[in-house]
């Protein structure tokens, strides 16, 4: 093992996540270049044209620059909601369990949970959730997807399952939004366009900093109505930047350049889940390795996540803790397919010893 460890230590292979990613260098020169000006008062022309493309990309009316996902949810929730309102999330959304509690702490809405399969909510379980008219119910005002799945593994939810959320909950006057973080990753898993997967929701988020490599930011969208009233939101929360172009003249880059790369990543979370799966004691659900993340199940192999991450990372090789017994990776731009076989190499070691 001492000199297989050797081996490993020249180069670090972070898998924690694809919010590792680092700029390439055409986005380097592109914020070095980048026209600028207030963006509070509209004034920045990079971060119009941004908004601009994202929105027409996603096929909406308008968007929003803002600096975070979860800035972008808690903006979502604000606009479309009141306090005391009641919302769907599936039970295992990364708006319920990874935001800090934003939307009952600062938006004051109370969180009605659904379990999916992996991931993915049933619609019927969604329409069972609405509160009927009574003096004693919160009301419910809005459905929260996300897609991909974060904790279920970076699943993807069909489009025709999001079309019929949609249609109930408009049915009803609920409105619906998606937590769409990594939503070029299930376009390109269903080689569909982006558009297709949003096409019914009344708003979308989705990062510019994960799989699309811009170092900082994410986009608001939905129509002008909607992203008008999201400004004021974000300016409350202390959202609004000023010479913010630096930083969406990246973002401008990922969305022409980085989208259809995203296929690299699948195809080697794909050889890693694989890979993982062959060997003795590990556990890994390939039905759920649909994009860019593998989680395994260390269970048989009498080690839990604890134990098996400070072995992972002597290889110089980094994984997400998802206690008790699982571990996440993710791949990402920058992760070659040698990295991959490494890292199979690597587990394959800890798991034998």
């Amino acid at each position: 093992m001492e000199n297989f460890n050797k081996s490993f230590n020249l180069k670090k292979i972070d898998l924690r996540s694809d919010t590792v990613t680092l700029p390439t260098d055409e986005m380097r020169e592109a914020m070095k270049n980048a026209e600028v000006g207030d963006d509070v008062y509209k004034e920045d022309p990079t971060v119009n044209r941004l908004e601009e493309l994202a929105a027409k990309k996603l096929g909406k009316e308008a968007a929003l620059f803002i600096s975070s996902g979860t800035m972008g949810n808690l903006i979502a929730v604000l606009t479309h909601c009141q306090k005391g309102d009641e919302i769907i999330l599936e039970a295992d959304s990364h708006m319920y369990y990874y935001e800090v509690g934003g939307m009952s702490a600062v938006a004051g809405v109370i969180p009605r949970l659904i379990v999916g399969n992996k991931g993915v909510p049933n619609p019927q379980d969604i329409k069972k959730a609405f509160r009927e008219e009574n003096i004693h119910y919160p009301k419910t005002t809005l459905i929260c997807l996300e897609n991909t799945h974060n904790r279920a593994g970076g699943t993807v939810i069909p489009p025709k399952v999001t079309e019929e959320i949609c249609q109930l909950a408009h049915q009803r006057n609920i409105l619906v939004h998606l937590d769409g973080a990594r939503i070029f990753n299930a376009a390109i898993a269903l080689n569909i366009e982006p558009s297709d997967l949003v096409k019914s929701v009344d708003s979308v988020m989705f990062c510019l900093s994960k799989g699309l490599s811009a170092p900082v930011g994410s986009i608001l969208i939905g129509s002008k109505e909607f992203i008008q009233k999201a400004r004021k939101n974000r300016k409350m929360l202390g959202g609004g930047m000023r010479q913010a172009g630096i930083l969406a003249a990246a973002g401008i880059i990922a969305l022409e350049k980085m989208v259809e790369r995203l296929k690299e990543d699948h195809q080697n979370a794909r050889l890693l889940g694989i890979g993982l799966n062959a060997l003795d004691g590990l556990k890994v659900d390939l039905e759920t390795v649909q994009t860019n993340m593998v989680n395994f199940d260390l269970q048989e192999v009498g080690m839990d996540t604890a134990q098996f991450l400070p072995k992972l990372a002597k290889y110089n090789i980094l994984g997400s803790p998802r206690p008790p017994a699982k571990v996440r990776l993710v791949t990402h731009y920058g992760i070659s397919e040698e990295n991959i076989f490494t890292t199979i190499e690597a587990i394959k070691e800890i798991v034998r010893n």
